[in-house]
């Protein structure tokens, strides 16, 4: 009987961790049809609460000169309607021969729609594996939450437009060009870890600055 309770016990302990894991694992449930910021009344919200417009500029987006991609990403912060619904969304512009440099979203995969244009977009796993694909206008491709990814715009000549979809109102975005030679990390540090000398970590920062 007490090794029963033993088990038990160890069994309710693991069960609760691992409830506590998969709620954080992902936006949390609500317990309402939708959710509004306290400084606005319920009572008050109307059909335009549930609207965002702002991708319209996009339409006329300049893009001369640029070689990364004009990423606008629309999240909680942005739309308040999306808090608690699980899901965001990004306009991505790639100029003639752009790419929108590696990164990852530590709260969510991304589902990427190609709307025109070519692009080369993949992806690397925990085991250092790249995934890679072109694709072509009304191709989808995901991107596993967490991992490393890139898109790259193939037409020298003409641009691109995707639209990228995320399983989180707020997925975050971590730019590893930024986060490595932006983030005021020791040069030392950097040369040691990309065994590499210091000039060359000290010429990437001031770079990343531009």
């Amino acid at each position: 009987m007490e090794k029963f309770r033993t088990l038990l016990a160890t069994f309710l302990v693991l069960t609760i961790i691992e409830n506590a894991i998969l709620s954080n694992a992902e936006d949390p449930n609500i317990l309402k049809d939708f959710l509004v910021p306290p400084s606005l009344n319920p009572e008050n919200i109307t059909r335009q609460y549930f609207t965002y417009t702002g991708f319209r500029p996009l339409r006329k987006a300049n893009l001369t000169g640029k070689t990364t991609a004009l990423v606008t990403k629309v999240t909680l912060k942005e739309f308040p309607a999306l808090e608690g619904q699980g899901v965001s969304v990004s306009a991505i512009i790639y100029p003639p021969s752009g790419m929108n440099l590696p990164h990852l979203h530590p709260r969510a995969s991304e589902l990427l729609v190609v709307l025109l244009g070519t692009l080369e977009v993949g992806f690397v796993d925990t085991t250092n594996k790249l995934f890679m694909r072109t694709l072509q206008p009304s191709d989808m491709f995901i991107f596993p939450k967490g991992l490393i990814h890139f898109q790259v715009n193939t037409r020298f000549d003409s641009p691109a437009y995707a639209l990228g979809v995320f399983g989180s109102a707020n997925s975050g975005t971590v730019s590893l060009p930024g986060t490595i030679f932006g983030s005021g990390i020791s040069p030392e540090i950097l040369a040691n870890g990309f065994n590499v000398d210091q000039e060359t970590i000290s010429k990437l920062i001031e770079a990343n600055k531009k």
